[in-house]
């Protein structure tokens, strides 16, 4: 059965080797039917959570901040899967992505007991360095907490300058784990 998945992209290069790792990963999707929306965060205007807890209480805007989020919100309630995009800025994601994550609390807060609503997930990263450590840490208490079922990770490591990522195996990776979400 086909997939909604949404990407959130972390990255701000936006022709960089997380932009190569989120291609890939969308043409194997795509292949077998799967729909992909990407959304490139750092040309959106997303401010940072205020940490009010007073979302919820419109389920179409469900955040007090009206900015870009609300073209992730519909996005995000209707996909089955999330992937998380980012390049690796001092041993995690970056300020991007997890500015934009925060703010999906608020869809949170429509629901009874401040539950998530489930959903799959999947982590692409690239990076100069190879310490995921504390990302993968991070990612794998996030899957945990919001119950949702993480699909794999392609991390891609010794990829610094733009292009740096052409002819790795990450992108065959990052193809046959989009292909494999039917």
């Amino acid at each position: 059965m086909a997939k909604k998945i949404v990407i959130l992209n972390g990255s701000p290069r936006a022709k960089g080797n997380t932009a190569e790792l989120i291609k890939s990963f969308t043409e194997g999707a795509e292949s077998v039917g799967n729909t992909v929306t990407c959304f490139d965060l750092q040309k959106m205007d997303i401010h940072p959570c205020l940490g009010c807890c007073g979302g919820g209480k419109n389920p179409d805007s469900p955040c007090v901040q009206k900015d870009d989020m609300d073209k992730i919100y519909p996005a995000y309630k209707e996909a089955d899967m999330i992937v998380l995009a980012s390049p690796l800025y001092y041993w995690t994601i970056s300020g991007q992505l997890k500015c934009a994550f925060d703010r999906l609390f608020a869809v949170a807060e429509c629901n009874e007991n401040m539950e998530n609503p489930k959903k799959e997930c999947a982590l692409l990263m690239a990076a100069e360095g190879s310490g995921y450590e504390e990302t993968l840490y991070w990612y794998d208490r996030l899957m945990k907490h919001l119950g949702w079922t993480d699909k794999g990770r392609v991390l891609c490591g010794g990829v610094f300058n733009v292009g740096d990522i052409k002819g790795r195996k990450e992108l065959d990776a990052a193809y046959e784990l989009g292909k494999s979400l039917s």
